[in-house]
């Protein structure tokens, strides 16, 4: 049976899988993608698993259920990370569903159990989130394509050097038909767990999120030749505009973050004549992210007026708020109960995750863990292995407590 120790190990295996050598980076349709793809596929199919790459690049194993061809339960997370990544977000849910695969690959269950592990959930490489999942879900749109990465690469090209065929890839596409449902257990990426000194918790809803790239536009010039009356500072201007979305975001119960910022032309004595900076917007409901969306977006256009600039917003990304499944919900909570932790915490995650891609075609719950002090997205990310071994065995019982609701 596996561990949490081997859990553990097998996380910390994933970590060699890295672009940098100094820190933790594994981007979509990378090299590093396929030796997390080949080395997980192993584990896969040591647990007892049919194993296999989908035309998205996603790593999938399947066990049959009590006769063949049964719709299936998919256990699963993702294995790209952000850039200085930790060991755990997205890895860590891969590798549990893996054990809890391999502890019930001897019992009948009424249904496939499938594990997966998505390919890019992080949108890292090319800016666009869940490309993995939403293949999977149906939600492939053709414009993305054209995506590029830092080196100018498309993402058309970046399947071909990977060896997908993009004309395929509607190939990686679930029916509701041929799932039960879907459970991932994550971190929780935050301190509400840890704050409340319990180790486990079962999630209500996803936030949605929206994301875009806004371009902040006005005219470089001698920065000892131009009065200030002249001046069309492209780089106060952003500034002006972070410190307001970080205001109108504290006066909400919204989240927004700016989280790069690129100057041009960037050069010591030039004043700034444009500044790309990143939004991440999200809540716990559309309605109020769409809504300070609004706010933010007025605030922005107010801010460049008063200064002489002109403003260019794209979006980059959206994804709606999804609802966990309330009978996967209370299959959750059994799981925990089973444990011995009585009333276990429901949490809403402001964080996003593959499943609410997979929202979109069958009915979802999720597992959180603590993690160290809420960090996430850092070398810092951490767990206890006691807490990985009672979430092992609530995720196993979650799935149990599936199989009598499904009988």
């Amino acid at each position: 049976m596996t561990t949490a120790t081997q859990v553990l190990e097998r996380c910390a295996h994933l970590d060699r899988y890295s672009s940098d050598p100094r820190v933790l980076t594994r981007v979509h349709l990378s090299p590093e993608h396929r030796f997390a793809n080949d080395r997980t596929a192993m584990w896969m199919q040591q647990a007892g698993l049919t194993t296999w790459q989908d035309a998205a690049g996603n790593q999938w194993g399947r066990r049959e259920g009590a006769t063949a061809g049964l719709p299936a339960l998919v256990l699963g997370s993702h294995l790209d990370t952000v850039p200085d990544a930790g060991s755990f977000d997205g890895m860590l849910g891969v590798v549990m569903a893996i054990a809890v695969a391999e502890r019930l690959r001897h019992v009948a269950l009424p249904f496939a159990l499938e594990v997966v592990g998505f390919s890019d959930e992080e949108g890292t490489r090319f800016g666009k989130a869940l490309l993995g999942s939403q293949a999977v879900a149906g939600l492939w749109d053709e414009d993305w394509w054209a995506l590029r990465d830092r080196s100018g690469t498309t993402l058309l090209t970046a399947f071909e050097e990977f060896g997908l065929d993009p004309r395929r890839v509607g190939e990686a596409v679930r029916r509701p038909d041929e799932l039960v449902g879907y459970l991932e257990a994550h971190i929780e990426q935050g301190p509400r767990l840890e704050a409340a000194d319990e180790a486990l918790g079962f999630v209500t809803s996803i936030a949605g999120a929206r994301r875009f790239r806004i371009a902040v536009l006005g005219e470089a010039r001698h920065a000892g030749g131009t009065p200030y009356p002249r001046r069309r500072d492209a780089l106060v201007g952003a500034g002006e505009v972070v410190v307001a979305i970080e205001r109108l975001a504290r006066e909400s119960r919204c989240l927004a973050t700016v989280g790069r910022l690129e100057v041009q032309p960037g050069a010591v004595n030039v004043i700034p004549g444009r500044v790309d900076l990143s939004l991440d917007l999200r809540a716990e409901t559309d309605a109020e992210r769409d809504a300070m969306w609004e706010t933010i977006h007025a605030e922005l256009t107010s801010i460049c007026e008063g200064r002489r600039l002109r403003a260019e917003v794209v979006e980059t990304h959206v994804a709606a708020s999804a609802c966990c499944a309330p009978w996967l919900q209370d299959a959750v909570v059994a799981g925990i109960r089973a444990t011995g932790h009585d009333a276990p915490s429901g949490l809403w995650s402001p964080a996003g995750h593959d499943a609410m891609a997979m929202a979109e075609v069958t009915d979802i719950g999720m597992l959180f863990l603590r993690c160290h002090d809420g960090i996430s997205h850092h070398p810092d990310e951490n767990v206890l292995e006691d807490d990985v071994a009672v979430g092992l065995d609530a995720f196993e019982q979650t799935v149990l407590a599936v199989a009598r609701a499904e009988a």
